[in-house]
């Protein structure tokens, strides 16, 4: 009767060794190590750089945005001659710059009730240069009021401050004054109602003239007997 051979036991229970572990077991090796990464240190530097850009653009908004001081601007569009009310202007937060000329939001009360000696647009900053305190009529000079239709006046909208001259026309046999025909007096106009806020069909345009020669103009208007000359806004 033939003998069997005593076989060691494996410790896991039973039979030859893996394949993996009996091949490292023969060769006395141990498990290969992963990997290193290479390492790239200028992509490291411009990472690092870019950051401290971001944080330097946001330090230099914050402090555009923070040195900011209250000016004067214009809530209402004002022309040329016009009386600024508080209602046309407000007050806004801008960037401080030497190069504007604006004017503090704390003079807002001096600024009530002077005259506009330029148009001015909503929107815009108030500066000193564009206000008065000129009184309209000033000494020595007058404002008639003219209501004028369609045929008596240039089609262009007329506008505070334009440059005008008045005109005597014929007004027929009553005429109250017939050599007044040839006449023209230079005026500038201080105000403007269009016809749907006056009477119907007729513009009232109020002028600025000499004192001297506003009771003739006077009565060319009472007339009906009165129009308007456009003259160049250039300049």
């Amino acid at each position: 009767m033939a003998k069997k051979k005593d076989t060691q036991d494996h410790p896991m229970g039973g039979g030859a060794l893996p394949e993996a572990e009996a091949s490292q077991a023969a060769v006395g090796q141990d498990p290969p190590a992963p990997p290193k990464l290479r390492r790239r240190p200028l992509m490291a530097l411009g990472g690092i750089a870019l950051v401290v850009m971001g944080a330097l653009l946001a330090v230099w908004a914050w402090l555009a945005t923070s040195e900011t001081s209250e000016v004067l601007a214009l809530r209402n569009t004002v022309m040329r001659g016009e009386s600024i009310g508080a209602e046309d202007l407000l007050t806004v937060q801008v960037g401080t710059d030497p190069a504007l000329q604006s004017v503090p939001g704390d003079e807002l009360e001096l600024f009530v009730g002077q005259s506009a000696s330029m148009d001015m647009a909503a929107g815009s900053l108030l500066t000193r240069e564009a206000v008065t305190s000129e009184v309209v009529p000033a000494a020595g000079q007058s404002v008639v009021g003219l209501a004028l239709g369609p045929a008596t006046m240039p089609g262009e909208p007329l506008q505070v401050g334009d440059a005008v001259r008045v005109v005597g026309t014929s007004g027929g046999q009553n005429s109250p004054d017939e050599a007044a025909e040839a006449v023209m007096f230079e005026a500038d106009i201080v105000g403007v109602v269009l016809p749907g806020d006056a009477v119907a069909g007729q513009t009232v345009v109020s002028v600025l003239v000499e004192e001297d020669d506003a009771p003739t103009i006077a009565r060319w208007a009472a007339a009906g007997r009165v129009a308007l000359i456009l003259d160049s806004r250039e300049g």
